[in-house]
């Protein structure tokens, strides 16, 4: 069966950078779109950042655009989320997502995801 497995979380100061990991199988994710959300403490999961499978431009939320980068291996089937600048608010569980994409996909949503890692929690200290 699908399997994304976050890492690379833990404790930063404000300012730092962690790069986060999902290592994804169980198929072939080929037409998948990936996505990263994040769910801060308290409040709903929102939509970080996404990328095609077979790449493509990537898409940013915001308040992560310029400061967050995903990408995503092929070969190792990994998808990264690099985060740089690291602020407070950032702080959040992250969590990497996947869907097959279709037409109208809204992939900003999370409700659109089919496939979801078990999170990893990033914790920006001030």
């Amino acid at each position: 069966q699908v399997q994304l497995v976050e890492s690379g979380g833990g404790l930063v100061q404000a300012g730092g950078s962690l790069r986060l990991s999902c290592a994804a199988s169980g198929r072939t994710f080929s037409g998948y779109v990936m996505g990263w959300f994040r769910q801060p403490p308290g409040k709903e999961r929102d939509f970080v950042s996404a990328i095609m499978w077979s790449g493509g431009s990537p898409y940013y939320s915001d308040s992560v655009k310029g400061r967050f980068t995903i990408s995503r291996d092929v070969a190792k089937n990994t998808v990264y989320l690099q985060m740089n600048s690291l602020k407070p608010e950032d702080t959040a569980v992250y969590y990497c997502a996947a869907v097959l994409w279709r037409y109208r996909l809204d992939f900003r949503g999370a409700d659109g995801y089919r496939y979801w890692g078990q999170g990893t929690r990033v914790t920006v200290s001030s």
